[in-house]
């Protein structure tokens, strides 16, 4: 186990862009680690954005909810910020002075990263940068246009005392584009199939879950399931494509055999992972997938999208099938497969149960132990 240099627990904030009660990659990266770091001992609060709403679960570690108004163009907007900004940093430094953090972890870079920059500068405390895609897959481009984002991403990064990611594929990015160094790949992990009642698998039903934005694709697996005849096609998310997609299905005349199912919790997800012939992951781009490890922890077969960090980890053959969501005609022809081939997909069921073994949330809780321990220790030098 990892401990300050010292000897006492470290003091962790994990400073995410959003958390429950909103439901995400993001937002179940942080509880869990935060979870498996209690566990081991330290002492860990989750910081993260205030939207005005709270998580009505119970968890062993704090979760402060923090103001980050940011400064706009417009005289109303200015003075708004003006007002608002002097109480915000009194709060963010409220939280430092009250948890003492040895390091400040920030999971996601937005406001909240803003926000945790400002802090390191002022206080000296070691930051980490931990992206989790954001620079590639947001469905409001929000790097595009955020000329703020951009610059302060760059400060933090090469400010930082570590940066990591869940895959090669966004430590490139952040490279060239953001002019980070080297950085730590620490992949997302998988939970524990909940308990589930009695499900019967179909042999004709694909699965694909996620929120319901332009990035995850579920508007190009709509196209090619109109090309796999007698398969059935349940998408289980929300999101703001939901009423785009459902006009989609409308007017394809799929209603029949395209269903959004809407949002479910972790149990009911894995039910429906469960009854599923195969799991598609069909993103336009993807930083890890956390669905491929939730389709082999189900034992579903995978069909995963090769743009972005998921082939990284999937063998295309082995752990699932890879395939282009853009070539829409691949896309299909890998379900045709799926429902035409049982000892297919039996293979890639066995090879992703094994496969999943490998990423639970205490190994990658262990990686940040290495890593955040390895940062207070050197800090703690004298010079």
């Amino acid at each position: 186990m990892a401990v300050a240099e010292d000897g006492r627990r470290l003091r962790v904030a994990l400073i995410a862009s959003s958390y429950a009660p909103h439901v995400g990659g993001v937002e179940e990266h942080v509880a869990q680690v935060a979870r498996a770091l209690d566990a081991h001992g330290h002492v860990v609060e989750v910081w993260t954005v205030d939207r005005g709403e709270r998580t009505q679960d119970s968890a062993p570690f704090p979760v402060r909810y923090l103001p980050t108004p940011l400064p706009a163009r417009s005289i109303s907007a200015m003075l708004r910020y003006a007002t608002t900004a002097i109480g915000a940093r009194r709060r963010w430094a409220a939280a430092a002075g009250d948890l003492r953090p040895d390091v400040l972890v920030v999971q996601c870079f937005g406001p909240n990263g803003i926000y945790a920059l400002r802090l390191h500068r002022r206080t000296g405390i070691p930051l980490v940068v931990v992206s989790h895609g954001e620079t590639l897959g947001d469905d409001n481009g929000a790097f595009v246009r955020s000329r703020q984002l951009r610059t302060a991403l760059r400060e933090a990064l090469s400010t930082a005392s570590a940066h990591a990611a869940p895959s090669r594929y966004v430590l490139d990015d952040l490279t060239a584009r953001f002019g980070a160094g080297e950085g730590t790949i620490i992949p997302n992990g998988v939970a524990p199939l909940p308990r589930l009642g009695s499900v019967v698998r179909a042999d004709d039903l694909i699965i694909a879950v996620g929120r319901l934005g332009r990035m995850k694709g579920f508007d190009l697996l709509i196209d090619a399931i109109t090309r796999v005849d007698g398969a059935r096609l349940e998408i289980v998310g929300g999101g703001p494509e939901r009423d785009a997609l459902q006009q989609q299905i409308d007017e394809a005349g799929l209603s029949d055999r395209v269903r959004l199912v809407g949002a479910r919790d972790a149990a009911g997800v894995a039910e429906r992972i469960a009854a599923a012939t195969a799991v598609v992951v069909p993103s336009r781009s993807e930083s890890f997938g956390i669905v491929a490890l939730e389709a082999w922890r189900g034992g579903a077969p995978l069909i995963v999208t090769s743009r972005g960090g998921a082939a990284e980890f999937v063998q295309d053959g082995e752990g699932g099938l890879l395939v282009d969501p853009l070539d829409i005609d691949a896309l299909a022809d890998a379900m045709r497969r799926m429902l035409d081939d049982a000892g297919l997909r039996e293979r890639l069921a066995r090879k992703g149960a094994e496969r999943v073994k490998a990423f639970s949330w205490p190994r990658v809780a262990l990686l940040y132990e290495m890593m955040l321990d390895a940062i207070v220790r050197r800090s703690r030098k004298p010079r």
